[in-house]
């Protein structure tokens, strides 16, 4: 049966979601907003490399939550609201998050609009150790 995580102290949810699912081993996480998990109603960080950052904090801190890290992430979907823009600066501060040889499988994706104003949003799936 799937397990239903909510994190204490996590991202506020921005609609009707769990913080990540898990089954058979896999964990699926919602995806992230820039938002600041002890200030949620603060505006959100300027530009695209703040926003990422924080996103992928806020990816790290459901991780930890569920007893992971970056490290087991195998899948990233990364959702950009300008995309031509903002896709070489986004990369630079995504990719500061792993190693060069330890990078998830990724898909980047234009979109016209993201929940609370976003600039990106991420989710992704990991995989529990031995599972």
């Amino acid at each position: 049966m799937p397990e239903f995580h909510m994190i204490p102290g996590g991202p506020r949810p921005v609609a009707p979601f769990s913080h990540a699912v898990e089954a058979d081993g896999w964990v699926m996480l919602t995806g992230q907003m820039p938002t600041d998990p002890n200030a949620p109603d603060a505006p959100l960080p300027q530009g695209i490399e703040a926003q990422t950052a924080r996103v992928m904090d806020n990816l790290e801190l459901v991780l930890k939550g569920v007893g992971l890290d970056l490290s087991h992430v195998v899948q990233c979907r990364c959702y950009l609201t300008a995309f031509e823009r903002d896709y070489a600066a986004f990369n630079e501060t995504y990719a500061s998050y792993f190693p060069a040889d330890r990078r998830p499988a990724r898909t980047t994706i234009g979109v016209t609009a993201l929940a609370v104003g976003a600039l990106v949003e991420i989710d992704c799936l990991a995989r529990r150790p031995g599972a």
